[in-house]
């Protein structure tokens, strides 16, 4: 049974809506809505969702939300549902409507925080379930500081065809085999209808899969709840048990900064590599961190991907998917295989209340098919690593998992849009050996940084993934698979050294020792960049063009304002 506490809530941000003679009108509101004076004398909890109809990824959110407001109502609170958005990439992706991702994770922390803000609320409960949903709303948690909980919504099943599991991943590389003719109509047709058969996220260690992961390693989530998939009926347990931990955590004052720390952020990109997780991970972490007004940047991320085995055998690079991850114990089980390794701070402190350590404290770590030991790893460094050099001073990142050579040299073939390299692979106009890079999609000049799915996987379809490379200024899905570098920074759209690259120029990527170099001589370098000029973008009003004028670089996560250390106050301190 929760634990049931009295609040004094002269101490709570909620006072300032609902307490004293003056707040009378305010008061008049919750009577509308049928709260008793009880209900109104306990804190106030906000329970957050990204639901809608745009994906399966939030279908199921709605139904979890109902389970977490019984966790907070029978813990003492009072409970207030409200929503904000999602971009779900599966759909946004390969036109101009995947620049609006991005830009959604700042939305939805911003609209979670003026929320929360405008109507006083004490704590808060947050579901999500697409990609920038899951970074979006933990942004916000740690920006206003009040006391949280985290939640997923959960997996999708894979689907089934013709005898083998499937993902979308699946889907979006059948596209590259269909246009090159390996693949007929009636197959593509098939794979399409049976590829995603409930609700969840995609079911790989994609970016929500990966952040799900991240948020049971940094301590806002309850251990083993990122694992569950969503159609499981459990998951309104773990919702309920959220809405109780909230509780538990308003009554013993902690709040998400006493929680997200170097030494947890650290955690968090351990797991990213162990897992093989996507690249996407080191924009949200720095993201993350800066909330905070912790310095994690892109360079800091990528040294912990270099010293961390990977060790679970999870899509698009390995065998399996996060419901097979749930059946063998789930992230607790990966957790525990990096602690007993002596990879992760287990005095950090979670959202149970106790450390990272003490919560895994029941959990053996077995060998098993999906997670190996990190004395037996599938390679001794782990799956995403950065990369810096001339052609990358700001630094890149590259998914070696599953790779077979982490070292490519070949002459550029360019372009200045998505489209335009799209349009070129499914014709099969590019060669072997060559290295397509895709520029001026970058957080400013996309604007919005878009991944590159499409692209990739129709090369990888057409059975060239690691025939040639790719390298792009914007981002990479969590599917993505082959020789595909993101986030190099400086990006074109501020004169960065890939806005100077021509058709022809010599590029060597050598992940083994994290270089991404441009053999064209300096003086060239500089007659070129005094020919160069910003490109303009279709983008000259709107939300688009008010994000590019605030989006600072990749290297510090795509972050749109000054963050934790310069803030004069903190929300939850009001």
């Amino acid at each position: 049974m929760a634990r049931v506490t009295v609040y004094d809530k002269s101490r709570l941000p909620s006072r300032h809506a609902t307490e004293g003679p003056d707040r009378a009108p305010h008061r008049s509101y919750y009577f509308a809505m049928g709260l008793s004076r009880d209900d109104i004398a306990r804190p106030f909890v906000g329970v957050v969702t990204t639901w809608n109809e745009a994906a399966p990824c939030n279908i199921a959110l709605g139904r979890q939300a109902q389970a977490a407001k019984r966790g907070v109502a029978k813990a003492g609170g009072t409970p207030r549902e409200f929503t904000t958005i999602t971009v779900t990439d599966g759909i946004a992706m390969g036109h101009q409507g995947m620049k609006s991702s991005l830009v959604s994770r700042e939305v939805i922390a911003d609209s979670t925080e003026l929320t929360v803000r405008g109507h006083a609320y004490d704590a808060l409960v947050g579901l999500a379930g697409c990609d920038k949903s899951l970074p979006g709303l933990m942004m916000a948690m740690v920006r206003l500081n009040v006391p949280s909980v985290f939640m997923y919504g959960g997996s999708i099943l894979p689907g089934r065809f013709r005898g083998r599991d499937v993902t979308v991943q699946d889907v979006f590389e059948a596209v590259g085999r269909h246009a090159v003719g390996d693949m007929s109509d009636e197959e593509l047709a098939e794979l399409e209808a049976v590829a995603c058969p409930s609700a969840g996220s995609c079911g790989g260690q994609f970016t929500a899969n990966t952040m799900a992961c991240v948020s049971e390693a940094i301590g806002l989530a309850l251990p083993g709840s990122a694992g569950t998939p969503a159609p499981y009926e459990t998951r309104d347990q773990w919702a309920e048990a959220s809405g109780e931990a909230v509780m538990n955590l308003l009554a013993e004052g902690v709040r998400p900064r006493d929680i997200v720390t170097l030494k947890a952020l650290e955690n968090a990109a351990r797991i990213v590599a162990a897992s093989g997780g996507s690249t996407n991970g080191a924009l949200h972490l720095p993201a993350l961190a800066h909330e905070c007004g912790i310095h994690f940047d892109l360079h800091d991320v990528a040294a912990i991907f270099r010293s961390t085995p990977y060790i679970a055998d999870l899509k698009p690079a390995g065998q399996y998917v996060m419901r097979d991850l749930h059946d063998v114990g789930g992230v607790p089980m990966l957790m525990k295989a990096l602690l007993d390794g002596g990879y992760l701070h287990g005095d950090c402190m979670t959202v149970t209340g106790r450390t990272l350590a003490e919560n895994l404290a029941g959990t053996t770590f077995e060998v098993n098919s999906v997670v190996r030991s990190t004395r037996e790893p599938i390679t001794d460094w782990g799956g995403v690593v950065g990369l810096s050099g001339s052609l990358a001073p700001e630094g890149a990142i590259v998914k070696v998992a599953g790779l077979h050579s982490l070292e490519f040299r070949g002459p550029a073939r360019c372009f200045d849009c998505e489209e335009d390299a799209m349009a070129a692979v499914q014709a099969g106009r590019y060669e072997d050996g060559e290295i397509i890079v895709i520029r001026y999609e970058g957080p400013k000049g996309g604007p919005g940084m878009r991944e590159m799915l499409g692209t990739t996987s129709a090369i990888y379809g057409q059975g060239r993934g690691e025939k040639v490379a790719l390298i792009t200024d914007g981002r990479f899905s969590g599917a993505t698979r082959g020789f595909c570098i993101g986030h190099v920074g400086p990006e074109a759209q501020v004169g960065g050294p890939i806005a100077l690259v021509e058709d022809g120029d010599i590029i060597v990527i050598d992940a083994t020792n994290g270089r991404l170099d441009l053999e064209v001589a300096p003086t060239v370098l500089e007659e070129r960049r005094a020919r160069w000029k910003p490109r303009e973008t279709l983008y000259a009003s709107g939300t688009l063009w008010k994000y590019a004028q605030t989006v600072g670089s990749a290297q510090q996560g795509a972050v749109t304002h000054p963050g934790g250390k310069a803030e004069s106050h903190c929300y939850a301190d009001l």
